[in-house]
């Protein structure tokens, strides 16, 4: 059991509060945000502290830190935050639903894994990654850091996804193939070849559309 700072103030952290306290080990002892976000100082009965001084009150000895924040900017934004938290000193949690189907599965930390999302065994998944409710993760995938998975998306087996990528809801991934950094695959689109770095892709099949940068999510 673990205490447990959430970064948040928002939908995603009272989401990532409830799956803690009723179906995991851990404890949420307070929220934090940065300075500028702060707009009460409690958030569900529990402390809001400034993420500038959070290590400060919540040592990093003592507590361990959860940023379970959505896909925007491509995940940069989680990113930073769970870069500058470690650089804090802070080890983190990982949440995977008792209600997912895994199977010994090497998971990373700072993963957010929710209800009925299968894992077969020898599908891989990095650092700071999100699962959210009822994907497929076909077995020999290899999902690396700082990817967001929307719901119901089925990638299948031998796939290698790569840092930075985001899959809307019910879009399907052939076997084996490369999903280059940063690619945004619109939901329910099928995606039978490898993709390019950076870029957004729909359809059945998907191909790709031109993009101006990453603030495209």
């Amino acid at each position: 059991m673990a205490k447990v700072v959430v970064f948040g103030t928002q939908e995603t952290a009272e989401i990532a509060q409830y799956y803690l306290e009723n179906d995991s080990p851990h404890q949420v002892a307070a929220f934090t945000v940065h300075a500028e976000y702060i707009r009460h100082h409690t958030f569900h009965g529990l402390p809001v502290v400034a993420f500038e001084d959070v290590e400060r009150i919540y040592p990093p000895d003592d507590f361990r830190f959860f940023a379970p924040m959505t896909g925007r900017k491509m995940n940069t934004l989680r990113e930073n935050v769970y870069l500058q938290a470690k650089a804090k000193g802070y080890s983190f949690i990982s949440y995977v639903s008792s209600k997912a189907a895994v199977f010994g599965n090497p998971i990373g930390e700072n993963c957010f894994i929710l209800e009925n999302n299968v894992i077969q065994p020898f599908a891989r998944i990095g650092d700071n990654v999100v699962l959210w409710s009822g994907n497929h993760i076909a077995h020999h995938v290899e999902i690396k850091d700082h990817v967001f998975f929307t719901s119901h998306v089925l990638i299948a087996g031998h796939c290698v996804v790569e840092p930075h990528c985001v899959f809307g809801g019910n879009s399907t991934i052939k076997e084996y193939l490369h999903i280059a950094e940063g690619t945004l695959l619109a939901m329910t689109s099928y995606l039978t070849r490898d993709t390019e770095p950076w870029g957004i892709y729909k359809g059945n099949p998907a191909v790709k559309r031109k993009i101006k940068s990453i603030d495209f999510y």
